[in-house]
Formats: C-alpha cells, sequence, structure tokens
C-alpha cells in the first residue's frame, strides 16, 4: 500500500507542508509507504487546454507534472494538500488539478482513496475542503475526509487548532493519514 502526499503551496517547510507531513507520518506508522512531493520544487505549467490528451492518453506539456501522474497512478491513496488563497485553492493546486484533466478522462485516478488538508489563517478551510471533495468526486476518487489547520504565520498550525472544535491542526492532519489508510484497507 503507498499514499502519496502532495504539498500545493509554495512555501517549502510551511504550514501545509507540515499538516501533510503529519499525515504522511501517522501512515507510516501504520506501516504503509508514502511519498511528499513538494510542489514548490517543480516547474509545473497550467493546462492550455489544447485537448490532445482526449487523443493520446498523455499530456503533451512536458514539464515536472509527469512525475506526479507516475506518482499518482502509483497510489492507493492521494493526500491533496493546500494552503487558502482567497478562500480557495492555491494557484500550484489549481495547475495540478486541471493537469489532471487527462486523468479523468482515462480513469486513472478512479477507485483512488483521496483526502484533503487545508492550512489557513482564518477563513475558506471549508470552502477549500468542498472544493476538493468536488474535484476528487468527479475524478471517481473515494474521499477519506480531510483536516483543516489554522495559523498565521510559518509552523503555527504546530500549535493552532483543527477545524474540529476539539482537535487540534496537527490531530486533524494525523487523523487524515489513518483514515486514509483504514479506507483504503476496508476498499482492498
Amino acid at each position: 500500500m503507498k499514499i502519496v502526499g502532495i504539498v500545493c503551496s509554495p512555501r517549502k517547510g510551511g504550514n501545509t507542508e507540515i499538516l501533510v507531513g503529519e499525515a504522511l507520518d501517522a501512515a507510516r506508522s501504520e506501516g504503509v509507504e508514502t511519498e511528499l512531493i513538494r510542489v514548490a520544487d517543480m516547474n509545473i505549467a497550467p493546462c492550455d487546454g489544447c485537448g490532445s490528451c482526449a487523443k493520446t492518453g498523455v499530456c503533451r506539456i512536458e514539464d515536472d507534472m509527469q512525475s506526479v501522474y507516475r506518482s499518482f497512478e502509483e497510489a492507493d491513496g492521494i493526500i491533496f494538500g493546500t494552503p487558502s488563497y482567497f478562500s480557495n485553492v492555491s494557484a500550484q493546486a489549481k495547475a495540478v488539478i486541471d493537469r489532471t484533466y487527462v486523468s479523468l478522462l482515462h480513469g486513472k485516478l478512479r477507485g483512488k482513496v483521496a483526502a484533503a488538508l487545508v492550512a489557513t489563517r482564518r477563513i475558506g478551510g471549508g470552502q477549500i475542503l468542498s472544493i476538493l471533495y468536488s474535484y476528487f468526486t468527479v475524478q471517481g476518487m473515494m474521499i477519506a475526509g480531510g483536516g483543516i489547520g489554522y495559523g498565521r504565520k510559518k509552523g503555527d498550525v504546530r500549535e493552532g487548532p483543527g477545524g474540529s472544535p476539539v482537535f487540534t491542526a496537527i490531530e486533524e492532519a494525523q487523523a487524515v493519514g489513518r483514515r486514509v489508510v483504514k479506507t483504503i484497507q476496508k476498499v482492498s
């Protein structure tokens, strides 16, 4: 079993990466192989709407998204992390989402387990979870929930609250990692 966590933040080591890292640590503690993808380290162009992927089954844009496709296709589960930018996903997250149109057309993500983690200062967390759940649904993925971490400065989610009134951001992220593992086990 393999779970991939993708950090769609332009900030290395920021709150989104902390949350996704905690989720992957929790999954690893369950004996699962994990992989962390940092979009900040990559060159991922936006989709240009050319439509060639509908015919060929592959995206014609040669950039770092090619390795993301491979990682997603090899994974049993995907944890998708994004910061809140104006109550929406980051531009980096949107580029990844749009570039997986080829995956939708050819069912490459169908049946995989997915969860979302959102780092936010104050608002937008619930709205972004809804956006990501819609994306997962369109792709035919099974949703294993999600979590929100609140914090203003880099690292604040370590002490900040989660989206639930009873969990910290870190507890929520860890629960997401364990839930993805349990969901994969139930459907396998």
